[in-house]
C-alpha cells in the first residue's frame, strides 16, 4: 500500500462521548500526535451535540456517510448537514484529501480497549498485529462485512479508516482509565502508520485472536414494540465472553428466561449499549477468528 501522507483524527463524532472530544483538547499541543512521516490534522465532529449534552441532535451522525446519503442535498438535518461539511472538510469520499482517519469513540457497554477495522486488508491486518503486541489487552474487531465505498461510518470517507471503541464509560463522564487506553490506543496506531511508511515495522506475530461482526439482536418487545425484558444478568459486562446455544441471554419482565437459539459459538459486544435503546439494540455477536497477519 502507498504511503499515508495526512491524518486525520476525529472526536465527538457523538457529543456524550468524553474521551475523544478532550483527546482533542489535550492534542492542541501536537507533540504527542506528531510524527515526521505524515501530517495530522484534529477534527471535532459534533460540537453542537457535546454543547446540548448529548449523542446526537437530530440524526446519528456515524450513519450519515453512505455516498448515496452524502449526495442527496435533500438530508439536511443538523447531522446530515455536518456530515457534508466533514466529507468536504477532509474528503470528499472516494477522492479523499485525507489517506486515514482514527474515529475516537466510547461504549458504555465492558468492551475494553477495542480497535475496530472495516477492512481486513494486509495494512489493516498488520496495524491489528501491531497493536494486540504493543497493547495485549486490546480486543481487534473486524467490521468487514459492508464494502468500504458502502459503508457509512465517518471514518470511510478516507481509502483507510478506523474506530477506537473504549468502554465502559457513562456518557457524558470522562474516566481516567478509559481516557489513558485511548489514548494509548491511538498512540500505537499512529506508530504504526509511521513504522508503515518508513519500512521499518519490526517483525510482526504471525497471527492473533481477534473477532468479526456476524450480527445484531434486538431486546424482546411486544406486538406494540414496548420492551418486555432486559439482557440477562450472565450476560451484562461480559463482552466478548463466549454464548453458546441453550445459554440464557435474556430475562423476561415476568421473570422467563429466554436461551439463545444459535448455531454458532458467538461472542457478544456492545452489550446493553446505552445509545442503541432508541432501536431496542441489546448487543452485537461476532465469531472468534484467527487472522493471518500476512494472509
Amino acid at each position: 500500500m502507498s504511503k499515508i501522507k495526512t491524518v486525520a483524527i476525529v472526536g465527538g463524532t457523538h457529543g456524550n462521548e468524553f474521551s475523544g472530544i478532550y483527546l482533542l483538547r489535550k492534542w492542541q499541543q501536537p507533540t504527542a500526535v506528531v510524527r515526521d512521516s505524515f501530517s495530522v490534522e484534529t477534527v471535532f465532529a459534533n460540537p453542537k451535540a457535546h454543547d446540548d449534552n448529548k449523542r446526537y441532535v437530530d440524526h446519528d451522525l456515524n450513519r450519515q456517510f453512505s455516498l448515496t446519503d452524502l449526495a442527496n442535498n435533500d438530508l439536511a438535518s443538523y447531522e446530515q448537514s455536518r456530515a457534508k461539511v466533514i466529507n468536504q472538510q477532509i474528503g470528499p469520499k472516494g477522492d479523499a484529501r485525507v489517506d486515514f482517519i482514527i474515529d475516537l469513540h466510547n461504549t458504555t457497554s465492558n468492551m475494553g480497549p477495542c480497535l475496530i477495522l472495516l477492512q481486513s486488508d494486509s495494512f489493516n491486518r498488520q496495524m491489528g498485529a501491531y497493536v494486540k503486541m504493543q497493547m495485549p489487552d486490546a480486543v481487534v474487531v473486524f467490521e468487514d462485512h459492508t464494502p468500504v465505498e458502502q459503508n457509512h461510518f465517518l471514518s470511510s470517507i478516507a481509502p483507510q479508516g478506523v474506530i477506537v471503541e473504549v468502554g465502559p464509560q457513562p456518557q457524558s463522564v470522562i474516566r481516567q482509565d478509559i481516557l489513558d487506553w485511548m489514548d494509548e490506543m491511538a498512540t500505537h496506531i499512529l506508530d504504526f502508520v509511521h513504522l508503515h511508511n518508513t519500512g521499518e515495522l519490526l517483525s510482526l506475530i504471525p497471527s492473533y485472536e481477534a473477532f468479526r461482526y456476524h450480527e445484531t439482536l434486538s431486546l424482546p418487545v411486544d406486538e406494540q414494540e414496548q420492551r418486555i425484558g432486559m439482557v440477562h444478568r450472565l450476560v451484562q459486562d461480559n463482552d466478548f465472553k463466549p454464548l453458546s446455544n441453550g445459554d440464557p441471554i435474556f430475562t423476561l419482565f415476568d421473570g422467563t428466561e429466554v436461551n439463545w437459539q444459535g448455531d454458532y459459538e458467538a461472542y457478544p459486544h456492545f452489550i446493553n449499549e446505552a445509545a442503541y435503546y432508541d432501536n431496542n439494540l441489546a448487543m452485537s455477536l461476532a465469531k472468534k477468528i484467527v487472522m493471518e497477519t500476512h494472509g
